[in-house]
């Protein structure tokens, strides 16, 4: 019997069983599409990476990362996790490993720097494949439909609801504040009308909402729907962080600017993640955006096939 082996990680988090879980298959070879895809139907997790040797020598290898229901082109606590499973680990495919990664995925050439304590790698930092892409709004309406919330509950003194990307697209919206945010919840009904309304050729319509600390603009509170990925809510959804982000700091009315957010997402599913994103800006530009976070091993094991 044919058997592939997976580690799981805890992501974005130093605490074993908290942050967001991942599936990392660290030598996916001999898989077929169907089988990945099964694979990460089965986790049941918001995304399982599969690790295959590059196209380009160069690179470190080649990332597919898969929700329950569809392959992403890009996502951030994947790209996090893997990194770390892999910086973990002697060689990958025969080659040993320094501190600076590339990962070959279908949004573009991941960057990755390893975090290390005493020579121990403990989590990742990476950088978005993509430019930061604005729109279209989305209106009030459907996102507090989507989150079961009134549209007087969202706040649009920043800016209206609009969907963003890094990589991967996200419908972003802010709340009130944390109490309300922490009422949303998802309206499976609701999510199917947006993703008629506002389609995506890559992934199906995905809620990102966000609350503010007063007197701390830079720590923002967050949760993250995807009921249509089989993902009802997600702990930290790192890809989404990035466009926020990004989008936050595009927003800003200086032409210059060095951004250091910190974002808190699964609180209410008992599952606390903490995301730290960097974002620089020149020219009026956003230019790059990256996101960094601890990790921690769950389990090893094999899946028979």
């Amino acid at each position: 019997m044919n058997t592939v082996s997976f580690v799981t990680v805890d992501v974005f988090t130093s605490k074993r069983f908290a942050g967001n879980q991942l599936a990392v298959i660290p030598d996916a070879r001999g898989l077929s599409d169907r089988e990945m895809q099964a694979i990460a139907t089965e986790f049941g997790y918001s995304e399982v990476t599969f690790v295959l040797p590059p196209e380009n020598p160069e690179n470190t290898a080649r990332v597919r990362i898969f929700t329950p229901t569809i392959e992403v082109p890009f996502a951030g606590h994947p790209n996090v996790g893997t990194a770390f499973v892999l910086g973990r680990q002697k060689e990958v495919f025969g080659r040993e490993l320094g501190d600076a990664l590339r990962f070959e995925e279908r949004a573009g050439l991941v960057e990755v720097a390893l975090h290390r304590n005493d020579g121990i790698v403990t989590g990742a930092r990476i950088v978005a494949p993509q430019a930061l892409a604005v729109g279209p709004a989305i209106d009030a309406t459907t996102i507090a439909a989507c989150a079961s919330l009134r549209p007087g509950d969202l706040a649009d003194q920043t800016h209206a609801p609009v969907r963003v990307s890094v990589g991967l697209p996200f419908a972003v919206a802010e709340v009130r504040d944390v109490d309300t945010l922490s009422k949303a919840r998802p309206n499976v009904t609701a999510f199917e009308g947006a993703n008629a309304h506002y389609p995506l050729a890559e992934d199906s319509f995905s809620l990102f909402l966000y609350a503010r600390t007063p007197g701390q603009s830079w720590q923002i509170r967050a949760r993250m729907f995807a009921p249509l990925d089989n993902v009802i809510e997600d702990p930290a959804t790192g890809s989404a962080s990035a466009a926020l982000g990004a989008y936050l700091v595009s927003l800003l009315p200086e032409a210059d600017a060095e951004i250091d957010l910190v974002i808190e997402q699964g609180v209410e599913m008992g599952r606390r993640s903490l995301i730290a994103v960097n974002v620089s800006k020149t020219n009026g530009t956003v230019h790059k955006v990256s996101i960094s976070g601890d990790c921690v091993t769950a389990m090893r094991g094999e899946i028979e096939l």
